[in-house]
């Protein structure tokens, strides 16, 4: 059998040993995961396409401009995938702190530029003329890293309560903290629930965990209701009065009732150009449901399920904790993020600001959640290049 000591980003091989290539599961994984990315990003653009035509003619004079931004990032997106599959994915684990660090500086940049006016609203975004991005999608996954290189590191006393637990919680009240001040506190709720999703995976005591619970629930609640506009989004979504319910959502739920089963086909969404804001960003999953039909929206919360199931597998075969434990976390991100932007659509939870990963419009969460996807290739594929290399190896000798 194999026998592999992976520190850092070696693999040291014992030549006496068998060597075993990745089990068929794991080489179809990843096979799969990609197939599943390409066809969501096809998805996109065409979805963006005709759901954003008439708002980008209005907009910029030009039907197809957001046609060809997202086709562009999409390309794009396919790259960065292949390129990070190649790389060695414990460069993350290297940079973790570097990465962590960033974001923190980023994201109290974007507060300090609030606070002396240069940014007016929601400070979110950071970046010269088109080069912006969000920096709470840079943050997410510097959580990630990070809680994956510091559970690995204390694996050995990760139920203790002063020299792990704390002051991973630190860490991450600190990211959200400035994330919810942006304020953002949709994401900052889904980034906080990314990072106690890996600390229990990751073994930490259960009880410091519900303790904590405890304690942010009232505080989230405070959080939430304390903003006018959140108290309304409250209010819209227990109200059964369209005239308390929100614009947005009476419009979302009339587009996902006029698709029916089958759908008005591709390109005949009525609820698109004139009712639906956003319709071509955190309401894209409208225009599926009612160009699509009931059938259509099913087949696309299928392929999210899909790509859970295959990053649960490439995370169950890492070659080690780390690698698990980032893998885990990317899969996490990404379907849970998709999964909040459906239940909105559908009308099941309070409206948020959450995109659909690689079909809402948008270049820099594209970008970012491919590269999520060219770590979780490279994962699986690390296993295969180690003994790869080992062969190699044994051949020079």
């Amino acid at each position: 059998m194999l026998n592999t000591d992976i520190i850092s980003d070696a693999v040291v091989v014992n030549p006496s040993d068998e060597l075993v290539l990745p089990s068929r599961g794991e080489g179809i994984a990843g096979k799969l995961l990609m197939l599943i990315v390409t066809i969501l990003m096809c998805i996109g653009v065409v979805i963006v396409y005709s759901s954003g035509a008439g708002w980008a003619e209005t907009k910029y004079s030009n039907p197809e401009y957001f046609l060809w931004r997202q086709l562009t990032f999409s390309v794009l997106g396919i790259i960065t995938i292949l390129l990070v599959a190649q790389l060695d994915y414990h460069f993350f684990l290297k940079t973790s702190k570097i990465i962590l660090f960033a974001s923190i500086i980023l994201l109290t940049s974007l507060l300090l530029l609030k606070a002396f006016g240069k940014i007016s609203g929601a400070a979110r975004w950071i970046g010269v003329g088109p080069l912006k991005f969000q920096v709470s999608d840079f943050a997410k996954y510097a959580i990630i890293f990070h809680f994956s290189r510091l559970i690995t590191e204390k694996q050995s006393y990760i139920r203790d309560l002063n020299n792990s637990y704390y002051p991973l919680l630190t860490i991450l009240m600190a990211v959200v903290s400035l994330v919810a001040l942006e304020p953002n506190f949709s994401t900052a709720s889904l980034i906080a629930l990314i990072g106690f999703m890996l600390m229990f995976i990751g073994g930490v005591n259960v009880r410091h965990l519900l303790s904590t619970f405890s304690l942010l629930i009232p505080i989230g609640v405070v959080f939430a209701i304390a903003a006018p506009y959140r108290a309304a989004r409250l209010l819209s979504f227990t109200s059964k009065d369209e005239k308390v319910m929100s614009y947005q959502v009476v419009q979302a739920l009339i587009g996902l009732g006029n698709g029916g089963t089958f759908g008005l086909g591709i390109g005949a969404s009525k609820q698109r150009d004139l009712y639906l804001p956003l319709s071509y960003n955190d309401f894209v999953f409208v225009i599926i449901g009612e160009e699509y039909g009931f059938v259509g929206g099913i087949a696309l919360i299928a392929l999210f399920t899909g790509f859970f199931v295959c990053g649960m597998v490439i995370a169950k075969h890492a070659p080690d904790k780390f690698g698990k434990y980032v893998a885990c976390g990317i899969t996490m991100a990404i379907t849970l993020f998709a999964y909040i932007n459906i239940a909105v659509a559908c009308h099941l939870i309070p409206t948020t600001g959450v995109a659909l990963p690689f079909i809402s419009y948008g270049g820099t969460a594209l970008l970012l959640n491919s590269l999520g996807v060219g770590i979780l290739m490279s994962i699986s594929r690390y296993k295969k290049r180690a003994i790869e290399k080992s062969v190699k190896a044994r051949v020079a000798v």
